[in-house]
């Protein structure tokens, strides 16, 4: 499908669910935090996350992709790639100075060291450039299995070193800004399960770029559909295999904590993230994802505006309700509105960027008949 628009509309869809996610926590009363609405929003709000590094991986893999068959030296692919995770995590730095800032004589200063998607989103990109660089070869072929296998592998190693990064093997000599990214200790004396450190969240990129790659094997582009359900399978019986060993009396790690550090519960997501891939092809293909404009579609094209945006309106200074005291229709109504909003930024975004390379375009002179 043209520009693999399933990318755009799940990407969209990861934002749909952020929204949802941060607005019902922002504004809603405390006493309706143990209602049902709440707790499905939360259960939604377990999937962004991983959405978005998921498909960044997708995406780089993509775009290694096509600069290998450009015929590009891995020095450059490695350098262009890597300078785009880095321009993430730049970002990321920015946005925690932001939003210091916007909130300074209420924000404690090691908020500015607080880590964060964009910051593990930049960090998972730089390091999946790493990877593309050892896994490049002279054929397209081995370079392609070289990279499926090294983004799996990766993504594995990650998932069986967490729970003692977490636990009883933490790098306690490290300063407490820098074992955050390891795994998200932040000010505290234990990891934190709300932060994002890079074990476990950068396994979900590597699981990405082990699907992106496989995207582009001749298996795949001559049998898509049939690919895409083998996808979808898998992703059931990643799902399967995750509790089997949950239910298992052997455990590997001396502290077991399936819903945060454990690779099963990372298996799990995995498993889901495959199956919410089908599913959004499907609809893609077969469905109405593409019959007129589609505003998620719209949304993932610009996410990382509309997530920059978003959070001073629910969670800052500038929140459109007020926080901890809205009923649930009430919280529904500023969801509606900042999904409006966000769309209606995410055009104008679309349209200044079309208007800007129409203008940069050189305008074609006519060529005058030679005289006779």
């Amino acid at each position: 499908m043209k520009r693999l628009t399933y990318i755009d509309w799940m990407r969209g869809l990861a934002c749909l669910l952020m929204f949802q996610t941060h607005c019902y926590d922002s504004w809603l009363r405390p006493d309706l935090r143990n209602s049902a609405v709440f707790h499905w929003s939360q259960l939604g709000g377990t999937l962004p996350a991983p959405l978005f590094l998921f498909l960044a991986g997708v995406s780089m893999a993509l775009v290694t992709e096509r600069l290998r068959e450009k015929g590009i030296a891995r020095n450059a692919i490695l350098k262009q790639t890597a300078l785009r995770g880095a321009e993430i995590f730049a970002l990321g730095l920015l946005f925690r100075v932001q939003e210091f800032a916007l909130g300074y004589r209420s924000a404690p200063w090691t908020d500015l060291l607080r880590v964060d998607i964009l910051n593990i989103l930049g960090l998972s990109m730089m390091l999946m450039a790493v990877l593309g660089w050892f896994t490049s070869a002279a054929e397209a072929d081995m370079a392609r299995t070289r990279s499926i296998v090294g983004g799996i592998a990766a993504a594995t190693c990650i998932a069986m070193l967490t729970p003692p990064l977490w636990t009883n093997f933490r790098p306690l000599w490290l300063p407490w800004p820098l074992e955050s990214y390891v795994n998200g200790v932040h000010i505290y004396h234990q990891p934190q399960p709300w932060l994002f450190p890079l074990f476990p969240w950068s396994a979900f990129a590597f699981a990405g770029l082990a699907v992106g790659f496989l995207l582009y094997t001749s298996f795949a582009r001559g049998r898509e559909a049939l690919f895409f359900c083998l996808l979808g399978f898998s992703g059931v019986a990643a799902c399967l295999l995750s509790l089997v060993f949950d239910a298992s009396p052997v455990h590997l790690y001396a502290v077991y904590d399936y819903w945060h550090s454990d690779p099963n519960f990372l298996l799990m997501r995995c498993g889901i993230l495959l199956i919410v891939l089908f599913l959004v092809y499907a609809w893609c293909r077969w469905g109405f994802a593409e019959a007129g404009f589609s505003p998620l579609m719209q949304l993932g094209n610009t996410s990382l505006l509309v997530y920059w945006v978003h959070i001073e309106f629910v969670y800052g200074g500038m929140s459109i309700m007020p926080k901890r005291a809205c009923s649930v229709p009430k919280a529904t109504f500023g969801l509606l509105v900042i999904f409006m909003a966000m769309l209606a930024l995410s055009i104008l975004r679309t349209r200044y960027k079309k208007r800007k390379i129409k203008v940069s375009q050189p305008v074609a002179r006519p060529v005058s008949a030679p005289a006779t």
